[in-house]
């Protein structure tokens, strides 16, 4: 039995990152994930809703949305599976997040904050290769030099870290090691280097959930195994329906064949299978 929630559940995540009076959690992470770039030593929460330009518009809900001391926006995402335009997506997220920031009046002067995606994603983006981490920014395409460091974009493919316990060696990855296993270890590792993960533990604990938290996170853990099933479903449905139609298209390419070479209908069709009728459409295709 799993003694740690399972952080790729909404509530999950939330109950790690996503709650203020736990707010040094994700402050570790960003201090972490940007180490020797930045640090943070203040995050506040805001609203997850942007809502759009008019009624119209789609409003913008993230996991976690957040600003630091110095006002750079922080949205940071877990993501179990693709999605379509998966890139555009985040592009927009993080888009609003630059526009939000404008002032009416002439005094403003475009001074933007920075703003940070983190995408966490429990699956592999085409195009990103087999690394765990992908960092975008807008540069220069021919000398690479950085153009604005107003928007970045860091992708996590968690599938693609392999490292084990003692293999880390970075706080980075062993954040990443805990995320990626919590929900099938029976101790909290690294603990005694860092007070971090000390506290990471009391929370993460199923047993010492309250119970409001576990019947949430109850219905979050059915709901992301429902969502597995589903998916799992999906994928030997769409294999199975790919392994027939290409049994079929090999039939058909026989049938043709035996057709050229001149044998009879009746022979071709105990062979392949196929009927008289869909050996005569193949002189159309």
């Amino acid at each position: 039995m799993a003694r740690f929630i399972n952080p790729f559940t909404d509530v999950g995540f939330k109950l790690i990152f996503g709650q203020a009076i736990n707010k040094d959690l994700l402050m570790d992470f960003l201090n972490s994930l940007f180490e020797g770039e930045k640090r943070i030593t203040d995050i506040t929460f805001l609203d997850k809703e942007m809502l759009g330009f008019s009624v119209e518009d789609r409003s913008c809900i993230y996991d976690i949305y957040c600003t630091n001391e110095d006002g750079e926006h922080f949205i940071v995402e877990m993501q179990n599976r693709g999605h379509v335009n998966f890139r555009e997506r985040a592009l927009f997220y993080l888009s609003q997040a630059i526009v939000r920031q404008g002032e009416k009046g002439v005094g403003w002067l475009f001074d933007l904050k920075a703003v940070y995606g983190i995408f966490f994603m429990n699956f592999r983006l085409g195009g990103l290769g087999d690394k765990l981490r992908t960092d975008v920014l807008l540069a220069d395409r021919d000398t690479h030099q950085i153009f604005t460091d107003k928007m970045r974009y860091v992708f996590l493919q968690l599938p693609s870290f392999q490292k084990d316990e003692t293999s880390c060696e970075t706080d980075f990855e062993r954040w990443i090691y805990i995320l990626k296993n919590m929900d099938t270890l029976q101790r909290m590792p690294f603990k005694l280097r860092k007070a971090v993960f000390q506290r990471l533990e009391d929370i993460v604990d199923i047993a010492s959930l309250s119970k409001e938290d576990r019947i949430k996170y109850d219905e979050s853990i059915k709901t992301y195994r429902d969502n597995l099933v589903t998916e799992a479903y999906a994928l030997q449905k769409g294999r199975t329906e790919g392994r027939a139609e290409g049994f079929l298209e090999a039939n058909r390419r026989n049938a043709r064949a035996m057709k050229a070479k001149g044998l009879p209908m009746e022979l071709i069709a105990e062979i392949t299978g196929l009927s008289a009728q869909e050996i005569n459409d193949l002189d159309g295709k």
